[in-house]
């Protein structure tokens, strides 16, 4: 067998080699570590501030999401590690997508341009996106004078909150067996739990209505 013949500066360029390589194996380890805590802290701080951002405590989001509160508070805190089959459970409980959870979208134009839709003497133009995170849509109302008699009973009832400002005109608001006058710059608040319906009273009607998705359900399709 014929010896190895050494040749310094080929070793040397052998080392090198293998140096850049291990220290490149290392950087790109280091850079997705690095890029997985950037995204975990990301994730929790959206978590934290959507959960605020909606007025729902640990507990009411623990329930919906199916977790334990004290998993839910140690992944906000940091303490827990996020797990990728905790974000879509996560997401509707708080009424986002997993997307927006995992960090901030691609900008769009703010401005609303959604066209009216027209149903049962209601015309309704959308001041919110479709796509909006907030589990709330507004809306600005028309209520068409021959909308002047509720229909038969039993009156409308779901789940949620209704809110209404009237801008003009004169609104009349049934609530089970009670009925109510609302003028303008006026505002009314209630839930949908109780038998409602409103409508005209001696012309058309101008305002504004906040409502969740229950209610925007019935109110463009009643």
């Amino acid at each position: 067998m014929r010896p190895r013949t050494v040749n310094p500066q080929h070793d040397a360029k052998l080392d090198r080699a293998t140096t850049l390589t291990v220290d490149a194996l290392e950087d790109a380890a280091t850079s997705t570590a690095d890029q997985s805590a950037a995204l975990q802290t990301t994730v929790r701080q959206r978590l934290r501030a959507l959960r605020t951002e909606r007025g729902l405590t640990l507990q009411q989001v623990a329930e919906r999401a199916s977790l334990d509160v004290s998993t839910l508070s140690r992944l906000e805190s940091g303490k827990r590690r996020l797990a990728l089959d905790h974000l879509p459970p996560l997401a509707a409980a708080l009424g986002t997508t997993t997307d927006e959870l995992l960090g901030p979208q691609p900008r769009r134009d703010p401005r609303v341009r959604s066209l009216p839709r027209t149903a049962d003497g209601l015309t309704m133009w959308p001041l919110t996106h479709r796509e909006s995170a907030s589990p709330l849509r507004a809306y600005k109302v028309l209520v068409h004078p021959d909308r002047n008699a509720p229909p038969e009973p039993p009156l409308p009832v779901h789940e949620g909150q209704d809110w209404v400002y009237v801008l003009s005109g004169r609104l009349r608001l049934l609530l089970d067996d009670r009925e109510f006058i609302v003028e303008p710059g006026e505002a009314a608040e209630f839930t949908t739990w109780t038998p409602h319906w409103f409508g005209a009273i001696d012309g058309p009607v101008e305002m504004l209505l906040i409502v969740g998705a229950h209610g925007e359900r019935i109110h463009l399709h009643e």
